[in-house]
């Protein structure tokens, strides 16, 4: 009886997660999600971000890695 119930139990637990991923994988589908960036001709993606892009501080280790690779 045991072994009946744990093997109802494994298979309602896999039922239960290929449901759940059926759900959300048709619950995405559906969104209606649409990218907030295009990629021009070159392959170069352009966003929409008004944050500006800091590539590095200047501090005094960068400046002699930078002299340092002159």
């Amino acid at each position: 009886m045991i072994e009946e119930r744990r093997g109802f139990l494994k298979r309602l637990g896999k039922a239960g997660a290929a449901a759940a991923v059926a759900g959300t994988t048709v619950a995405f589908a559906n969104s209606g999600h649409k990218r907030s960036y295009t990629a021009d001709s070159n392959g170069v993606v352009i966003g929409k971000s008004k944050k500006k892009e800091i590539i590095y501080h200047k501090t005094a280790i960068w400046n002699e890695y930078l002299n340092s690779a002159k």
